[in-house]
């Protein structure tokens, strides 16, 4: 169950099996020394695996995304009530 409602959001990031256990960080745009992390996890999807990590409660707006201390990818929109549903397994591999 994810927490979400005016102003609040939640990001399901895709990636693949080589970022499985790692922590990716995430700060809203403008604050990147405040971060959060979550670890990527297998999700099991029938019988095949799918690795995202989850990030709720999140104020809407812009985030940047971290692994390993460098910014992934920057300007990653979050919208209130919504859950933003992106994939960087093909910028990371």
């Amino acid at each position: 169950m994810l927490d979400l409602g005016p102003g609040v959001g939640a990001l399901v990031l895709h990636t693949g099996a080589e970022l499985h256990g790692k922590e990716i960080e995430i700060s809203l745009g403008g604050s990147d020394h405040e971060r959060s992390h979550k670890q990527v996890h297998d999700r099991r999807v029938g019988d095949r695996p799918l690795y995202a990590a989850v990030f709720d409660r999140l104020p809407a707006g812009e985030y940047t995304l971290w692994v390993d201390g460098r910014p992934l990818r920057r300007e990653v929109a979050v919208a209130g009530a919504v859950v933003t549903d992106i994939s960087i397994q093909e910028e990371h591999e």
